[in-house]
């Protein structure tokens, strides 16, 4: 009996890969993001994909949708509560204290970029496997800090050549005026909250300030009119409020006022701020964003400790690139090499590596093929120039240099095939310039600046 067909296997839903033809752009992007946090002194942080599911229950907060709906939770053969990092902060903060960081010179300046895990309706922008861009500045508590992380990711969504996009602000208080300001919520809402989603209903004694954050049809028309955070501000929370508008004003960074902004995590407190794109839809048009999180150290049990963080949502950033048309092709492997002859893999092999030793990108046309056909495969790669190791070059101690471009080639010795790609094509390209240009429906123009 002939063996069935095993069933095709794919990709779990609401993951994706990202193939060739898309990380050219998204390498670029990370390069341009990790540089503008190492100039100004953020320094790259790695968390584990796995942390104790309490750390996000305490820290993100047990009531919020990332907890209660979102997260991917599972019991290791040991019996502990793992969870796949839905967010970077609460790791950042555990790593902060659990490397010592907290003894080093503060604030400690963190970077990162990386995936995070959210069981969500996958959608365009939004995958249950995404990519966050994130800084977190521990240990300090001036509102200067506030607006160095704004302009950091303000300037990096500019280095990606988006434009339209609006930094969106507000202040949502601490624990000493926040009570006063939930409870104004529930006056404003209580006589609608029969008729509001079931969502809501719940929200309203948890977690009131998400009455705010509801995009559904039957909630969205009994925010408007609803009490401003701004307006129950105590006199700290409010003057650290007021200096981050004047220095963003100071700065030339446009923002507008948006007292609905009040973000998803419970660890929020004073500031908060979010980045809209114009060319995205709903709910999908916040890129990313942030704000100050004082009380998170304290909730998960360390020492209190003022930080201040933002995450940007890179899958989301890249798309809206992409319908603004920013695009960048992958970059060819210029030098290829072909073995023509039998016993020429050796050779090959040794050429290749002196010149990948040298600062060339090399490619190897491998396998029983004929000089025609490995020409096709280099031209298809891209090659801009091919190195030929034929029976006559063998013997001859040579190699054929062919100027892909030019169209031309010649036979030089052995010892000079350096000399004549250098020749042909320049010198290798340093493909990591700090900031690259973006160009609309075309490549990338590289900048030292």
């Amino acid at each position: 009996m002939p063996k069935s067909r095993s069933r095709t296997l794919h990709a779990a839903p609401g993951m994706h890969d990202l193939l060739p033809a898309e990380t050219a752009l998204w390498e670029r992007i990370e390069r341009s993001a990790r540089a503008l946090a190492e100039q100004r002194g953020y320094r790259l942080v790695v968390t584990p994909l796995l942390e104790p599911t309490e750390l996000f229950a305490r820290g993100v907060g047990d009531t919020t949708d990332v907890v209660e709906k979102e997260m991917y939770t599972f019991e290791d053969k040991g019996g502990r509560s793992l969870s796949l990092r839905p967010e970077a902060t609460a790791s950042a903060v555990r790593a902060y204290f659990d490397g010592g960081l907290h003894q080093a010179p503060q604030p400690v300046r963190l970077h990162y970029w990386g995936p995070m895990f959210r069981y969500d309706r996958p959608q365009a922008g939004r995958y249950r496997q995404f990519f966050q861009f994130g800084v977190e500045a521990i240990g300090e508590a001036a509102p200067e800090v506030d607006v160095e992380t704004i302009e950091l990711s303000r300037t990096w969504l500019e280095r990606c050549g988006l434009t339209g996009v609006s930094l969106q602000l507000n202040s949502i208080g601490d624990e000493v005026c926040r009570p006063r300001y939930r409870e104004a919520l529930r006056d404003h809402f209580r006589p609608h909250i029969e008729t509001m989603c079931a969502d809501c209903r719940r929200r309203f004694d948890t977690n009131p300030l998400r009455l705010l954050d509801c995009r559904k049809s039957s909630c969205e028309p009994y925010q408007q009119g609803a009490p401003r955070s701004i307006d129950f501000l105590c006199e700290p929370c409010a003057g650290h409020h007021q200096a981050v508008r004047e220095e963003l004003d100071a700065l030339d960074i446009p923002f507008q006022d948006n007292p609905r902004l009040v973000r998803g995590l419970d660890y929020y407190t004073r500031t908060t701020f979010e980045f809209w794109a114009a060319d995205l839809e709903g709910a999908q048009n916040a890129l990313g964003g942030g704000g100050r999180y004082d009380g998170l150290a304290e909730v998960l049990g360390y020492n209190a400790t003022p930080a201040v963080g933002f995450a940007m949502g890179v899958d989301r950033v890249v798309l809206a690139m992409q319908r603004q048309g920013v695009k960048l092709a992958p970059r060819p492997t210029r030098v290829w090499l072909i073995p023509a002859a039998e016993g020429a893999a050796v050779e090959a092999h040794k050429l290749a590596g002196e010149l990948r030793q040298a600062g060339w990108e090399v490619g190897v046309v491998f396998g029983a093929v004929s000089l025609k056909a490995g020409m096709r495969q280099a031209q298809k790669s891209g090659a801009q120039c091919v190195l030929i190791v034929g029976p006559a070059e063998l013997e001859s101690a040579t190699v054929t240099v062919r100027d892909m471009t030019a169209g031309s080639q010649r036979q030089v010795a052995r010892a000079a095939v350096l000399d004549e790609v250098d020749r042909v094509l320049g010198f290798p390209e340093e493909d990591d310039a700090p900031n690259p240009t973006w160009t609309k429906a075309g490549a990338i123009a590289e900048t030292d600046g």
